[in-house]
């Protein structure tokens, strides 16, 4: 039941145990000063403040006890803050490096380690992510003339305690040596090269260079890449040089053109050279074997004519008039004594020599438009007949 409910408290109290009427009680709303020194004296029994000494030093008593019990919430206090601040975790990328009284201590490595403020100083930096910047800048190239380059930088830190104790300001210093490294690299390159092909040697001039710094330094800063973006000119003379890299793009076309059309030709011309001195070869050997030959024969036949004159003279006279009058289409036919003439038609190798037999008498004497005239003396019909089915 509420304490002011009609009938609830018959001894008429308050909540802080006073009475609202009458009985020598206390009128109006609480004595805060009353609720303090409760409050103290329950702190002073927690924490071991003073007693009560006699009853008359009881004001006295009650106040220094409940200053000490301040105090001691003060120092709890500041004790949880500093054990707070003091204690740390270290994760698996990161690395902490510990001064003491200005001095580096140590580097301490993963998990959960403490160090004491403020005699000890805490710098703790994650020594595996690569981190990076953009630079850009208005370089002056080697023959002189104004780009705008712009690069990033990838980078992380290897040596934490170099880091943080060799320069003051690391990063600060990585921008300033990117600078002078990327101006050296552009003032000993061409523009064509700056803007064109030659970014990714700069690139690697650049990241070599910067290194160097770095390490003459003493930084404990790693460089992993060098990016060198597409260079511009200045928005000053963009149109003018747009249109020189659309001349030297035509000039390289035409040069692409020029250098495949002599590629076409020249190998041909080679070729067909090559072939004809292999004609010319093959050709000199060919009169020279048919010469020595030729030769070879002359001197076998000779023996063969001193043996047998005769026979070997007809033998000679016979060979030469079939290889003369092979590829006559006409044959005149003679007898032995010179009577009874027979024209005789090979019309199968006549037919397949595509010729047609000319009509009329043939004699010895034809003419120089008609075709050669094949005479055989001193054969009948049966031996030629022999000879045309061989």
């Amino acid at each position: 039941m509420a304490w002011n409910e009609p009938g609830g408290n018959s001894n008429n109290q308050d909540p802080w145990g006073g009475r609202r009427n009458g009985g020598g009680g206390r009128k109006g709303p609480p004595d805060l000063d009353e609720a303090f020194r409760k409050l103290q004296e329950s702190l002073n029994g927690i924490f071991g403040g003073g007693k009560k000494r006699s009853s008359g030093d009881d004001s006295g008593s009650h106040s220094g006890g409940g200053g000490f019990g301040l105090l001691g919430i003060g120092v709890v206090v500041v004790l949880l803050i500093w054990l707070w601040n003091a204690v740390y975790i270290v994760d698996a990328q990161e690395q902490a490096v510990i001064l003491r009284l200005g001095k580096y201590h140590e580097t301490v490595g993963q998990g959960l380690n403490i160090y004491f403020p403020p005699i000890d100083k805490k710098f703790q930096e994650n020594v595996t992510r690569e981190r990076s910047f953009t630079k850009q800048g208005t370089m002056l190239t080697e023959d002189e003339n104004i780009v705008e380059v712009p690069l990033t930088v990838q980078y992380k830190i290897t040596n934490l305690k170099d880091f943080v104790l060799n320069v003051d300001q690391p990063e600060v210093s990585l921008q300033h040596a990117t600078e002078s490294a990327l101006r050296h690299v552009a003032g000993s390159t061409s523009m064509d090269e700056v803007i064109t092909l030659g970014r990714e040697k700069m690139s690697v001039e650049v990241s070599k260079r910067l290194q160097d710094f770095l390490d003459t330094y003493g930084t404990g800063i790693t460089v992993t890449q060098v990016n060198i973006q597409r260079a511009t000119a200045p928005a000053e003379v963009k149109d003018a040089f747009d249109d020189v890299i659309r001349a030297r793009e035509d000039e390289q076309k035409e040069r692409n053109q020029a250098e495949s059309y002599a590629n076409g030709v020249v190998p041909e011309a080679r070729g067909q050279a090559q072939r004809i001195i292999e004609d010319a070869n093959g050709y000199r050997d060919e009169v020279v074997s048919r010469a020595q030959g030729e030769a070879d024969r002359f001197s076998k036949l000779l023996t063969e004519y001193r043996k047998a004159p005769e026979v070997t003279r007809q033998r000679l006279y016979l060979d030469t008039m079939q290889q003369v009058l092979s590829t006559s289409s006409k044959v005149l036919v003679t007898g032995k004594d010179g009577q009874n003439n027979l024209l005789y038609l090979p019309l199968d190798k006549m037919v397949g020599s595509g010729n047609r037999p000319q009509s009329g008498a043939v004699s010895d004497s034809a003419g120089a438009g008609d075709t050669t005239t094949r005479i055989i003396n001193g054969l009948d019909q049966r031996d030629l007949r022999t000879r045309e089915g061989r």
